[in-house]
């Protein structure tokens, strides 16, 4: 029988990823090539925040360590960002406020960042999965507010637009990292290059990291200097897709016992946080995604 963190994680995160996809259905149907894969970018981005809050809920003693020790009631802390996680998964998920929940979820993360991740950073600068972890939650905060910034009611074509322009600076420049990473380090995770080694099955290890920095060096450069945003974020996004669906998840399949199972599942669902970040931009940009095709009445 699985654990309560185990089961929450996993079943918050499915339940909310396949409201996403019921809910983007039409505009998935509408959608000209890979534009579908745009289309389902709030359901890549909302599944992995509800599996987050469920893990924040079920796990929250655990969690609770990582608060700064100067922060008061490190629980509570840790209880109000699970709820907080939950509300913006179901909220994007839905399609429902996402102005407003996108804003809150880049505070979040951008707080996560100065807080946490930063004095980091600054007591071990030769650590870099201290500067790995801070990049990643500076990504999954500038997903977030291309989000908002696709929610302005000024935003016209979103070009512009302060806050898809501050996201588009930020992702760029963390896919420009991840690239680079992904050459110095051939045999770690790929995706989000973390210390994990990449799975024994898994064949010709170095060429799947060459590939995917390059994908995502090229795709940076792209996005930083603002030509062919759009194109650049949509081929990003898939090939960290494909990397969830084709190593994480399998991987996953494989894991025996409960640490193991819920190291998979956060794998699964950090990578797919990261696509979803990166295709909100690409969704952000697009003029087939406009103001008035993503909110709802």
């Amino acid at each position: 029988m699985a654990s309560p963190v185990v089961l929450g994680t996993g079943v918050a995160g499915v339940l909310c990823l396949a409201l996403g996809v019921v809910v983007a259905g039409k505009e998935v149907a509408a959608a000209p090539g890979l534009d579908k894969l745009t289309a389902l970018a709030c359901a890549f981005f909302a599944a992995p925040l509800a599996a987050f809050g469920a893990e924040h809920l079920t796990d929250a003693a655990d969690i609770a360590q990582i608060i700064p020790p100067w922060m008061p009631a490190r629980l509570f802390w840790a209880y109000f960002v699970g709820v907080a996680l939950i509300a913006a998964g179901l909220s994007i998920s839905l399609k429902r406020s996402m102005r407003l929940s996108g804003s809150l979820t880049a505070l979040m993360f951008f707080l996560f960042v100065a807080m946490m991740h930063i004095p980091g950073v600054v007591a071990d600068p030769r650590n870099r999965i201290s500067w790995a972890i801070a990049f990643r939650d500076l990504s999954f905060g500038s997903g977030a507010l291309a989000l908002a910034g696709a929610m302005s009611p000024r935003s016209s074509a979103n070009r512009g637009n302060a806050a898809i322009t501050v996201a588009r600076i930020f992702l760029g420049a963390v896919m420009i990292v991840f690239g680079v990473e992904h050459f110095l380090h051939p045999t770690s995770a790929i995706g989000v290059p973390l210390k994990q080694a990449l799975p024994a099955w898994l064949p010709l290890p170095h060429l799947w990291a060459y590939i995917s920095g390059t994908v995502l060096l090229i795709a940076g450069i792209a996005v930083l200097i603002n030509r062919y945003t759009r194109e650049a974020a949509v081929w990003a996004g898939l090939v960290v897709m494909l990397i969830t669906l084709f190593l994480y998840v399998p991987n996953l399949a494989m894991a025996r016992g409960d640490q193991a199972i819920l190291e998979g599942i956060n794998f699964v669902f950090d990578t797919m946080l990261y696509a979803g970040a990166i295709l909100l931009l690409a969704m952000a940009t697009s003029p087939n995604f406009r103001q008035g095709r993503l909110t709802r009445a």
